[in-house]
């Protein structure tokens, strides 16, 4: 297992390297980030002049990346060009409720999404099981930025019983998150991982039900729900672990827009307003972190896969 994962960690270095290069090459492509408050009136060009020399953007784009590189592996996510803070405090500043709203999210999901895949599993072509699927098909269908508005319209506005944004009251004690500013969110956010993850779990469960010693467990008279739970669902977990795994980097691209909606301060609503206003440092910083995020998520995928089937061997 050490041997593997030291090999892993060897490719995914590579992998990563090639995500950064493929992302600044990209991200330079949008154009100067200057270009946004050098076209008015009023702004001293040579000022601007100045910044540029100061930002190192009249450089080409290769010396740019080899000097935001070698930065980086020093531990320098480099300066906001929009607000002048170290790029890793804005990162620690809003990682929390970014993470407090992803986990809230994969652990809503996953509940709703492995017994409501297991049930209707288990009682296919039954009137369940077509309401299931298709509320699946519907959750996973609607779009995160119109569920939410449609949220928040009927629960903020019509009824008022949750807010509608930020995640506490403005002049409240402490710096933690409410639970009533964070319902809605993580609602919108595990609605379509929950119906895209019911299919998965429902079709993995019938390809197990369906084997030959599940037949041989039910004859001998093993119960109904040991036969389901025990046996069934642990034949069906590798699917289930690929699922998961596959959620997790996802949450970061699904919280970006949630995020903006509800005004949550994460990590996504900070990667918009850097998008919009061309912050190359945190751009590429968030950039470099999903890339982490989904190398380090794929490897854990695997090293799960070992503990939950012991006749799995990752050589």
């Amino acid at each position: 297992m050490a041997k593997y994962i030291l090999k892993r960690l060897l490719i995914a270095l590579v992998v990563l390297f090639g995500i950064t290069i493929v992302d600044y090459a990209i991200m330079s492509l949008a154009g100067n980030p200057l270009e946004i408050i050098s076209g008015g009136p009023k702004v001293n060009q040579a000022a601007v002049a100045q910044r540029a020399q100061n930002w190192g953007l009249n450089d080409p784009v290769v010396v740019q990346y080899f000097r935001w590189l070698s930065q980086t592996l020093r531990g320098n996510l480099g300066y906001s060009y929009k607000s002048y803070e170290p790029v890793s405090s804005m990162i620690a500043s809003h990682l929390g409720p970014t993470l407090i709203l992803m986990s809230s999210a994969l652990v809503l999901a996953m509940i709703i999404a492995i017994f409501a895949g297991i049930y209707s599993a288990v009682h296919q072509h039954s009137k369940a099981d077509y309401v299931i699927v298709t509320l699946a098909f519907l959750g996973q269908s609607i779009p995160q930025f119109f569920l939410g508005l449609v949220l928040i319209f009927v629960f903020a506005v019509k009824l008022g019983v949750l807010p509608s944004s930020g995640m506490r009251l403005l002049g409240s004690p402490g710096s933690g998150v409410q639970l009533r500013y964070l319902i809605l969110p993580c609602i919108v956010l595990a609605v379509e991982m929950a119906g895209r993850d019911v299919r998965y779990i429902r079709s993995s469960m019938l390809e197990i039900l369906n084997k030959d010693f599940l037949r041989t467990a039910k004859a001998k008279g093993i119960g109904r729900r040991l036969v389901i739970y025990k046996h069934a669902l642990r034949n069906a977990l590798i699917p289930i672990i690929t699922v998961i795994g596959m959620e997790i980097p996802s949450l970061f691209g699904g919280s970006i827009v949630v995020e903006q909606v509800f005004s949550w301060p994460g990590l996504g609503l900070m990667t918009m307003n850097a998008v919009l206003e061309r912050d190359y440092p945190v751009i590429m910083a968030m950039c470099l972190l999903t890339a982490v995020v989904v190398l380090l998520t794929n490897l854990l995928t695997d090293i799960l896969y070992a503990l939950a089937d012991p006749t799995v061997r990752l050589e």
